[in-house]
């Protein structure tokens, strides 16, 4: 269950007429700090990801379905017209299945969220994108920006171009 200082930043941003995704990146971001603080851990930045996504997705936020998932629907309506509605009923909870899944979760390590396995996880994630792809993101987050934290932005990338020539 998400905490309530997430779920009112994420309504927060959809008032302002944020992003599905940066909604979500709320819970991400509560995600982080839980395995930082040792609330449980991940094998890696992307589980972590992925379980701020889940949790945000639950919370209603109107993300785009993982195309695994909408096949997964899409195999379960044809089930359900064959075999009846009965598949289709929300299943309980099963509390032994839930307990070891958070148990398995505490015993996973903490590095998958430092700053540098985020920073490989987001170049990974960046080199699987085209270049169209990432001009037409940046274009849009320049829009939405505003002018003040343009200029910081700007500033931030002018000191790491000036950090990559020195080690060059």
């Amino acid at each position: 269950m998400p905490e309530k200082i997430t779920l009112d930043r994420a309504r927060r941003d959809r008032r302002m007429g944020r992003s599905p995704s940066t909604q979500a990146g709320e819970f991400v971001w509560e995600e982080i700090e839980h395995i930082r603080r040792g609330k449980h851990g991940a094998r890696s930045a992307a589980q972590a990801i992925a379980i701020g996504l889940s949790k945000a997705r639950r919370a209603g936020v109107r993300l785009r379905r993982q195309a695994s998932a909408a096949k997964k629907r899409r195999t379960r309506r044809r089930a359900a017209v064959l075999v009846g509605a009965a598949l289709l009923r929300r299943r309980r909870i099963n509390r032994a299945r839930a307990r070891a899944a958070s148990s398995a979760l505490r015993r996973e390590r903490r590095r998958a969220v430092t700053r540098r396995a985020l920073a490989r996880h987001a170049v990974k994630a960046a080199r699987r994108r085209t270049a169209a792809s990432r001009r037409r993101s940046a274009r849009r987050a320049v829009r939405t920006k505003g002018r003040t934290l343009r200029r910081a932005a700007a500033l931030r990338a002018a000191v790491t171009r000036r950090r990559r020539r020195i080690s060059a």
